[in-house]
């Protein structure tokens, strides 16, 4: 991982977006999330970068994105629920009962508060990460895949095709990764987002 996590401080450099603003980004995330967690932030922030430069979206924001997308995911699931509620953010009633689905919408409000980016499109992007949206912006649909395929990511089923579609397909790749979840979810205890289920409706019929 590290030497995709230099590589990756190659490319940015290229169009002179390193500097000392993304070194402090790091190190507040590093303090705020568990080293395995910190890992995976930063396959999705290579995988986000490497997806923008074939879709062509721009590079720093998708790299930004994908750094931040779990910035909230280390918090104590009660205290997601308390943080949503005290920073006035909707929360559904599937959240209520299951407050980890709240990462998205707090990882957007500190990616906002506490690591300074005003992009709507970035912070959109860190909201739906996970369940993704109808009618998602090309930045939402890198990181909702980014997320999924990284290179930390273990082996999930059809991973291989998938990461083939990524790059090739990338509305196949979301409704592909859509069928598969909702499949996951169907089959186990694990209740679902209705935002997943509307996700995939939209895609599958336009």
């Amino acid at each position: 991982m590290i030497k995709l996590f230099n590589i990756l401080k190659i490319i940015i450099c290229m169009d002179g977006t390193c500097n000392m603003n993304r070194e402090k980004m790091i190190s507040r995330l590093k303090s705020k999330i568990n080293e395995k967690r910190f890992e995976h932030s930063l396959g999705v922030e290579y995988t986000a970068a490497c997806m923008a430069m074939v879709h062509g979206v721009d590079i720093e924001k998708a790299r930004i994105a994908g750094l931040l997308h779990d910035c909230a995911k280390c918090l104590p699931t009660k205290e997601k629920l308390e943080k949503a509620r005290k920073h006035k953010l909707a929360v559904s009633k599937f959240e209520e009962k299951n407050p980890d689905m709240l990462h998205g919408k707090l990882g957007a409000y500190y990616a906002k508060s506490r690591y300074e980016v005003d992009d709507v499109e970035i912070l959109d992007a860190i909201t739906y990460h996970t369940t993704g949206r109808p009618n998602m912006t090309l930045l939402d649909k890198i990181i909702f895949v980014a997320d999924y395929i990284e290179p930390n990511r273990k082996e999930l089923k059809d991973m291989d095709i998938i990461r083939k579609e990524a790059f090739e397909d990338i509305d196949k790749c979301v409704i592909h990764i859509l069928k598969n979840t909702l499949d996951y979810l169907n089959n186990s205890t694990n209740e679902m987002d209705f935002m997943t289920q509307l996700t995939y409706n939209y895609y599958v019929n336009n």
